[in-house]
């Protein structure tokens, strides 16, 4: 599970799926496509039908499944969405994906820990997050659940809370990076 506004989807989130689909040895991903983030601005948010389909182009990979589940759901924090997943697809296993900088302040999400005791988590390296990351509240507060690298292929069978941090190379890509190149 790969969460966002995807506001706009670039290679970055191609570039972490792919990784997470070989080193995670994950059999797909999902793109769960944010109506809105409850942390960022409504101003500048694409609308939703125009994210969703450029997400499905960016992605264009069989095993990358572009999704608007919040939508479907009813829901609007990630710890809501995922714990709904969960119950919805009891038989499957999942890894919520995401980069050093959502790692750096996700303690700032609401039910924050709940997300980490739902699902193990593979963090992604990100250009200038990582050791800041790495030193911030939620690395500290899970430290112990924290598996070495080398365990990458199994963390999907982990319980939670069970997390990796995943040294790839770095895509500098960012959406807001974009958004402002483009006057948004």
């Amino acid at each position: 599970m790969l969460g966002g506004s995807f506001n706009p989807a670039h290679g970055g989130h191609r570039h972490i799926s792919l990784e997470a689909l070989k080193r995670l040895r994950l059999d797909e991903v999902w793109w769960l496509v944010s109506p809105q983030n409850p942390l960022k601005p409504v101003a500048g948010m694409a609308p939703l039908s125009e994210r969703i389909e450029q997400a499905a182009r960016i992605a264009n990979h069989s095993r990358i499944r572009v999704a608007d589940v919040e939508t479907d759901m009813g829901t609007v924090y990630t710890a809501d969405t995922l714990a709904r997943l969960v119950n919805r697809h009891r038989n499957a296993r999942f890894v919520w994906l995401m980069g050093a900088d959502n790692l750096l302040q996700i303690s700032r999400w609401r039910r924050w820990t709940e997300i980490f005791d739902t699902m193990p988590i593979a963090v992604f390296d990100r250009p200038s997050y990582s050791f800041r990351a790495l030193s911030g509240r939620a690395a500290r507060r899970f430290a112990k659940a924290r598996l070495k690298e080398a365990q990458a292929g199994r963390l999907v069978e982990k319980r939670a809370p069970a997390w990796i941090f995943l040294h790839t190379p770095l895509n500098a890509l960012s959406a807001t990076a974009i958004r402002t190149e483009r006057g948004i």
